[in-house]
């Protein structure tokens, strides 16, 4: 019997965000993904946001696999007003989808049907502000139109989609700049930046709207929920922007020269060159550990199969909080990470001790 997934026992609270670290792999590890199926991924996946509430706050697309950092906010308690409702329906449903829901909700409410109006909600707010249903709604649908497209049937994941409880603060802005980083470790680009289909390189080159404003504002979640500050995309211009670009590009070489541009002036350009894999093992033999910069240019097991990162009180803290989940001769939650991860140990903490593939 599969053991029921691991949600954030806080999850309701409207004070203590939840991030969510998920990540699901093509069946077979095929590389199915070019750049077209790449976009409609992401068309599907800001779809998904804008209905569920949900908030993508990092992603990376990749050829085979996908990550991405979730936010997953506790609905009202008094449930949402019909306007939301519409708008949020009008995210993945027609027009004419849309018109006759808010004709149903019209006349039940002219004749004082409370429990019509409450029935037609539920039909569709019980698959938002939730981490199951987001994940399902995405992949079934993505799934549907890649088997279109490309004549096939059956499955397209490989397993159901894994998931690891994050912690706002530090722990979130690792785990985001550890994402934007696929493409580098996988010796796509140098420069983060480079990438489209992953939440900073849309940051960078999205615009000052759409899905390029989505995305600043995710990451400014991502950097700032501790500190209380919204999905606002306005935070991106002042500090948010060079603190998170720092943490990318730490260890990397960086220099700039002056140029003429097309108008005659004299500019600035930046030359960037990112950390190669032998300057990170030069690195670590120079640190005797791994320093940051290097580790998150790594593969990190516990960032995918740790169930629980962050601080060592907010992992035992989750640890007690679901306490009936585990034995009697466990005491508390929090295991140091090691190998390769060991550039970030005690500053985050692991809730599994992985012995193997941690380097």
């Amino acid at each position: 019997m599969r053991r029921a997934r691991w949600l954030a026992e806080w999850r309701n609270s409207e004070g203590k965000p939840v991030f969510y670290h998920c990540i699901s792999r093509v069946v077979e590890r095929r590389f199915a993904f070019g750049a077209e199926e790449k976009e409609k991924f992401r068309t599907l996946m800001r779809m998904q946001e804008k209905f569920t509430g949900c908030r993508v706050v990092a992603y990376c697309l990749m050829c085979n696999h996908f990550h991405l950092l979730l936010e997953v906010p506790p609905i009202n308690v008094e449930g949402i007003s019909d306007e939301l409702l519409f708008k949020r329906l009008s995210a993945i449903y027609s027009e004419a989808f849309v018109a006759e829901i808010a004709a149903q909700l019209a006349d039940a409410r002219k004749v004082g049907q409370e429990k019509r109006i409450a029935e037609i909600h539920e039909r569709f707010t019980y698959r938002m502000h939730d981490l199951g249903e987001f994940m399902k709604g995405l992949l079934q649908r993505f799934t549907q139109w890649f088997n279109r497209t490309q004549g096939r049937t059956g499955r397209l994941w490989e397993d159901r989609f894994k998931s690891v409880i994050v912690e706002d603060g530090f722990a979130a802005k690792t785990m985001a700049a550890y994402i934007d980083l696929n493409p580098v470790r996988a010796g796509m680009v140098k420069d983060p930046a480079d990438y489209r289909w992953s939440s900073y390189g849309e940051a960078i080159g999205g615009g000052p709207k759409g899905n390029g404003k989505t995305a600043r504002a995710g990451l400014v979640r991502a950097l700032r929920a501790h500190k209380g500050v919204g999905a606002d995309a306005g935070f991106w211009k002042n500090d948010v922007a060079r603190e998170y670009r720092k943490v990318l590009m730490e260890g990397a070489l960086e220099k700039s020269e002056e140029v003429i541009d097309r108008s005659g002036k004299r500019v600035k350009r930046t030359l960037r060159k990112g950390i190669s894999r032998a300057e990170a093992e030069r690195s670590s033999k120079d640190d005797g550990d791994l320093p940051m910069a290097a580790t998150l240019r790594r593969r990190v097991r516990y960032f995918s199969d740790g169930a629980v990162i962050g601080s060592r009180l907010f992992v035992n803290e989750a640890f007690h909080a679901a306490r009936d989940r585990f034995g009697e001769k466990r005491k508390d939650g929090a295991r140091k990470l090691r190998g390769q991860a060991a550039g970030l140990a005690e500053k985050l903490w692991s809730f599994r001790d992985l012995r193997q593939g941690v380097g």
